[in-house]
Formats: C-alpha cells, sequence, structure tokens
C-alpha cells in the first residue's frame, strides 16, 4: 500500500504544470499608450479579465472621465478594468465577455484571441459591426 501510494505521489509530482493561456499576461495597446494585464477574473476563474496596468507618465494620474456611470468618473484609468467576463471557446480563443474603452466610455462585445506570431488580436462589436486591433506582448 506505501509503494502504491508512494507512486503515486512520484507520477503526480512529475506531471507538467498545466500551462497558462496564451492570452493571458501584460499587453500593449497598439498606439503604445497603455498596457492591459489579462489573467482570470477574481471571481470567476474560469474567465478571464484585464485592467489598464501601465500608462504613461503624463497620463498615469488621468480619470475615467468619460465613464457613463458618474459615480465612477472620479477613478483612476490606472486599474480600471477594460477586459471583463471572457468564457474560453478554445485554448486561445475567449467569447462573450465586453471591452471598456476608458478614452470613449465605450463598452463593446467582445472576441479575444492569440495569433500564432504571439500577438492578440481584439475584437470589439456593436450589433454586427466589429473592429480589431492586434496588440503585442508588453
Amino acid at each position: 500500500m506505501r509503494t502504491a501510494a508512494l507512486a503515486v505521489a512520484l507520477l503526480l509530482s512529475a506531471a507538467p504544470a498545466w500551462a497558462a493561456d496564451p492570452i493571458e499576461g501584460e499587453w500593449l495597446t497598439p498606439d503604445g499608450g497603455s498596457k492591459v494585464r489579462i489573467a482570470a477574473c477574481p471571481d470567476k476563474p474560469e474567465q478571464m479579465c484585464g485592467v489598464v496596468s501601465w500608462l504613461p507618465a503624463a497620463q498615469a494620474k488621468d480619470l475615467d472621465a468619460r465613464n457613463p456611470d458618474a459615480s465612477l468618473r472620479s477613478r483612476p484609468i490606472l486599474g480600471v478594468p477594460t477586459i471583463m467576463g471572457f468564457k474560453q471557446a478554445a485554448p486561445g480563443k475567449w467569447t462573450g465577455g465586453k471591452l471598456y474603452d476608458p478614452a470613449s466610455g465605450k463598452t463593446y462585445n467582445g472576441k479575444l484571441s492569440a495569433n500564432p506570431n504571439g500577438t492578440l488580436k481584439v475584437e470589439g462589436c456593436v450589433l454586427m459591426v466589429c473592429q480589431a486591433q492586434t496588440w503585442k506582448r508588453g
């Protein structure tokens, strides 16, 4: 019995760790004006979320002034959730979430997908009109 338990323990310790999904990490937006950190949502670890994690020094104290919720307009953009509630459709592909743009104060339906070259396709849609951006690792 002890031998079997030891064998199981050795197998488990030798098993490779689960790899993070390729969309996880720090991403630089196309204009280089901000970085967004994407990771599992704190309250729903099966979903992906992202927050503004870096802004240039000149914008570091900017506020979320265009937010449609007046009570949130005085919060700093740094730390604002911009990627919310994405569900995995396949490895490296996430759908069903929302994208918030602090520059416009608008929220879009979105899709996220890891590209083979290591970039991230971020697609936002309103009704049937969609626009995509390519983000690079930051």
